[in-house]
Order: structure tokens, then C-alpha cells, then sequence
């Protein structure tokens, strides 16, 4: 009884520090989406043609793609938990002034600034929560922070409708971000720092007390004993970035997270108002009141991973949520070739989707947080990263501009979707041929499977 008693007070623990974490992934999630409901009266009050259209999306974005670049010294040098409050200190600047902003450049300005505070979040709090969790834990926990950005994604499409009026309503969807912007910095002020940082700076004792907290003194101490082996034997460099084994979990890890943004479902997701208006729906709040269905599903798939997460292969689970996400895409396009009802167009949006939030969203968090060495992770994921938001900075600028050019060249957007259908198609080849299989390992053993794979290439070579 007293056993499990201690069990339920660590697994609280855990779960209150990662839920303090996961508010960066709730940010990340609103401060994208809220544009979408925003976007139909920017367009009008700022008369945006279709590229400044892409740059009222993308400049986020943009300021995404900073962040690896910066906050890969904050991590190393400051650490995970002060990256994540820098990120709120961005997240603050970028509520205010995106409010107040008067016309379509100080607004991207402002946005660009929210994209530098998604970009420090999206780095530190993937890795905060992996070096944190047990390893039976690992792939839920960090799906929370998942859960947290689809919860955020929803309530920004809320916001989006609730303010949805003429004047200032675009304005109050962006000011609503400081209430979970003031959450974060408060929940930061009592977290622990991330033990695996501690370890690696030489701060033993400290980071033995947090992993006593997370896993008990016996599973702490052991656990302790091979970080501390694992540590031994990196340098941490860039250079260790390109040793035959981690170069090659570094190469599944930037074209995973590069799929993960220019598979088109998160175009919809952005876009979600805009393209059922563009389908024949009314334009302004009931375009936004239509594509709540969308968000809302994600919100329930997001839920129902966490199960299938825990049972399911990693690998297993990725390639058919892009193989389905493929089918939505075809299904897209024949549709808009077809010229069915508007709503119709809901359909194939729902299923792409939910295929993503089931699968391809967690997993390529989950995967990437997780195939690192300890010494190397953090400039390891600021590399991810940085490939992560130029692909979705390249996507969002874009997006408009090329189904402004299918429906100008063919007078439908079905070719998009067809593009779209065989990046997924592609996406589930190579999840077949390159991700392996992480689950249940702790982040030593994976190190150490890379390690094996080095080896084997080597002796393969060499024969």
C-alpha cells in the first residue's frame, strides 16, 4: 500500500511538471491557429492580396525559424526550464503588439516576434519533458504536450468565433493569448530544472533529487550511473552530429519533421475558414463556426492516441496515419474536381485530420525528442527544428499562392491536393524503410542502439 501510495504521489509529480511544460505546446498551437479565424478581416481591413496573405501566416513562422538558432545556446547554456520562460517573455510581446498593430508589416513584426517565443518553446519543451519522464512514460507524456497544442489550437478557433465582428474583434482573438501566456510564467517559477542538463553541467546532486522525485531513490541512482557513462563517452559537438550512427538517426529526424509540415494537413488547419469559404461557405464567422468540426476531431484523435501510443508500434502507428492522411488528400481533390456540395469538403478534411493527430503530430515529436544522445540532443533538435519551420515557413507562404494558381490555371484547387497525397504517400515508404522502433527504451539504450548501428555499418563496409 505504501509502495503504491508513493507510486501515485511520483506519477502527480510527472504529470504537474509536464503539464506546466506542455502550456508552450498550448502557445504554439493557439498563436498559429488564431490567424486562421483572424485572417478574413485582416484581409479586408489590410487589403491583403494572396502573398501578403501567406505572410500574415507565415511570419510566425518565419520567427519559428529562429528560435533553434538561439535557443539551442539557451538550452545548453542556460537551460530547458529558462529557454521555456524566454519563450514566454516573446509569447507576451508578441499579444500585445499583434493587438495594437495598425497596418500588415508592424503586424508581421509582432507576429514574427511570437514565432521566435514558438520556436524556443517548441525546442525546450519536447526535450524538457522526454529527459524528465520514465521510460515506460515517455512516449504519453510527451503526446501531452501534443494534446496541449491541439487544446490550444481549439480554443483559438473559439476565441476566433467569439470575436469574430467588425472593428476590433480580430484584435481581441490575439490579446486573448495573455491569459495562458501569464500561466506559463507562473508554473515555470516552481518546476525543476531537467535532470539530464543538471547531469551534464556537473550539478550530480541536484540531478539526482529530481530523478529520486520522478522515479525513487533505486531506479534514480541507476539511472544516474548511465547518464553519467553516457556522458563519458560523447564530446557534445557539432562534429559527434555527423558520426556515421547519429548521422543517421539526424537524417530520419529533419526528414520526419519536415514531412510533418508540408503533408498539407496542417494547411488546413491554418487555412481551415478560408477554404470553406473558398468552397462556397459564407465568409467571416460562419466559415469559422464550419471548421470547428475539424479542430474539434483533432482534439478527440489527440485523446485517443495516447492509448494507441502505449499499446501500438511507433513505427506502425506513423505509417498508417500518413497512408491515411494520403487517402483524405485524394479524396480532397476528387472532390473539388467533382464540384460537390461545400460541405462535402469537410469530409476529406476531417480524415486527414484525424490521421495526423492520431499518428504523424505526436509521433515525430515523440521520435525525435527521444533518438538523441543526451550530450548532443539539444543541438541535434535545434538542427530538426530549424528544417521543421522552413518547411512550414515555405508551406504557409505558399499555400494561397499556389491554389490561387490552380484555380486561376484550372479553375480548381484539385492539384494542391494531388501534390499533397504523394508527399504523404512518400512520407509512409520512408517511415517503412528508415524510423526504427524506440518504444519502451530508455534514452541511454536508444543512444546505444545507434551506437550498435554504427558498428554493424562499419563491419559492413569493411567487408
Amino acid at each position: 500500500m505504501q509502495t503504491e501510495t508513493t507510486d501515485k504521489t511520483r506519477r502527480k509529480y510527472v504529470y504537474s511538471i509536464v503539464l506546466v511544460a506542455s502550456i508552450g505546446g498550448f502557445l504554439f498551437g493557439f498563436d498559429l491557429v488564431v490567424i486562421a479565424g483572424a485572417l478574413p478581416f485582416l484581409e479586408i481591413d489590410f487589403n491583403l492580396t494572396p502573398a501578403l496573405k501567406g505572410f500574415a501566416v507565415s511570419s510566425a513562422i518565419l520567427g519559428s525559424l529562429t528560435g533553434p538558432l538561439i535557443g539551442l545556446w539557451f538550452t545548453e547554456q542556460i537551460g530547458r526550464k529558462k529557454t521555456m520562460m524566454l519563450a514566454a517573455v516573446f509569447f507576451m510581446i508578441s499579444t500585445v503588439g499583434s493587438a495594437f498593430a495598425f497596418g500588415i508589416w508592424d503586424f508581421a513584426l509582432w507576429r514574427f516576434m511570437g514565432g521566435v517565443g514558438i520556436g524556443l518553446a517548441m525546442m525546450s519543451s519536447p526535450i524538457y519533458i522526454a529527459e524528465l519522464s520514465p521510460p515506460h512514460m515517455r512516449g504519453v507524456l510527451v503526446n501531452v504536450n501534443q494534446l496541449s497544442n491541439v487544446i490550444g489550437i481549439n480554443l483559438a478557433v473559439v476565441v476566433g468565433y467569439l470575436f469574430s465582428f467588425e472593428g476590433w474583434g480580430w484584435r481581441w482573438m490575439f490579446a486573448a493569448q495573455a491569459v495562458p501566456v501569464i500561466l506559463l510564467i507562473i508554473g515555470l517559477l516552481v518546476i525543476p530544472e531537467s535532470p539530464r542538463w543538471l547531469a551534464a553541467k556537473g550539478r550530480l546532486a541536484e540531478a539526482l533529487k529530481v530523478l529520486t522525485k520522478v522515479n525513487g531513490a533505486t531506479v534514480a541512482e541507476r539511472e544516474l550511473k548511465e547518464i553519467e557513462m553516457e556522458l563519458r563517452q560523447e564530446s557534445g559537438s557539432f562534429r559527434e552530429l555527423f558520426q556515421p550512427g547519429i548521422r543517421l538517426a539526424l537524417f530520419v529526424g529533419v526528414v520526419l519533421m519536415i514531412f510533418s509540415q508540408i503533408n498539407g494537413v496542417n494547411m488546413m488547419l491554418l487555412y481551415a475558414p478560408t477554404i470553406l469559404a473558398e468552397a462556397g461557405i459564407t465568409m467571416g464567422s460562419s466559415a469559422i463556426l464550419s471548421s470547428i468540426p475539424v479542430y474539434l476531431l483533432i482534439l478527440i484523435t489527440t485523446i485517443i492516441a495516447f492509448p494507441l501510443i502505449k499499446r501500438f508500434s511507433r513505427r506502425g502507428l506513423l505509417i498508417a496515419s500518413v497512408i491515411c492522411m494520403s487517402v483524405g488528400h485524394i479524396i480532397m481533390a476528387v472532390n473539388l474536381q467533382q464540384h460537390w456540395p461545400p460541405l462535402f469538403t469537410l469530409i476529406p478534411m476531417l480524415i486527414g485530420a484525424g490521421s495526423f493527430t492520431l499518428g504523424l503530430a505526436p509521433l515525430s515529436w515523440v521520435i525525435v525528442s527521444e533518438i538523441f544522445p543526451n550530450k548532443v540532443r539539444g543541438k541535434a533538435l535545434a538542427v530538426v527544428c530549424f528544417f521543421l519551420y522552413t518547411a512550414s515557413f515555405i508551406t504557409a507562404q505558399f499555400f494561397p499562392m499556389l491554389t490561387n494558381w490552380f484555380l486561376n490555371r484550372f479553375s480548381n484547387a484539385s492539384g494542391v491536393y494531388w501534390m499533397f497525397a504523394g508527399i504523404c504517400a512518400t512520407a509512409a515508404l520512408f517511415s517503412w524503410k528508415m524510423v526504427p522502433e524506440t518504444k519502451g527504451l530508455s534514452l541511454e539504450k536508444i543512444s546505444e542502439f545507434w551506437r550498435d548501428r554504427n558498428k554493424q555499418t562499419s563491419r559492413a563496409q569493411g567487408g
